[in-house]
């Protein structure tokens, strides 16, 4: 709404904004990643419960009107997402307008989906806890990217769980070291 207000504001100055939904993964060659001193994420806290740094993994709600009862989001790789970004900014150069995107596979991976993943992936059976649900958490959060794909011709590359989990995974083994 800022971007909007400057904008009419300033005749001329115009902005793209995207809306990340769960940014996830590393680079293929693992050498950027996410790296949070306290992370919130569940697929880094899944990782790191793999690795030892936590007892065990919570699971907030196993009874949502979901297909396992556990709570469903949309993640994104982070070479999708910089993808996206390059377009964006051809998108704003070319057509000087204003514009928000989406940016999520319009799709998305239940709790319990990502925490087998993540144990497929590492080889690890780490330990996974339902908890209560968390006061406010919607059963699914998933982005509708099909303006993003139409205006900028944006296709992701990586929409694969497994995939986004091994990169995430290679990148905090790297952090390890």
């Amino acid at each position: 709404m800022l971007l909007k207000d400057v904008s009419s504001a300033c005749p001329g100055f115009n902005y793209i904004a995207l809306r990340y939904f769960n940014v996830a993964g590393a680079d293929r060659e693992v050498r950027i990643g996410q790296n949070y001193k306290k992370p919130t994420h569940l697929m880094t806290l899944a990782l790191r419960t793999a690795l030892g740094d936590y007892p065990e993994l919570k699971i907030f709600g196993t009874d949502y009107n979901t297909r396992d009862g556990t709570a469903i989001r949309d993640y994104i790789h982070i070479d999708d997402l910089s993808s996206a970004h390059l377009l964006a900014l051809d998108y704003l150069k070319r057509e000087k307008k204003s514009r928000v995107f989406n940016c999520g596979y319009g799709s998305g991976s239940t709790v319990s989906e990502v925490v087998k993943a993540a144990k497929e992936v590492t080889g690890i059976n780490f330990s996974a806890v339902p908890c209560d649900r968390r006061a406010g958490d919607p059963p699914a959060l998933v982005a509708d990217s099909r303006l993003i794909q139409a205006e900028l011709g944006w296709k992701p590359q990586h929409n694969d769980l497994n995939y986004i989990l091994k990169t995430a995974w290679e990148w905090e083994k790297k952090l390890k070291e």
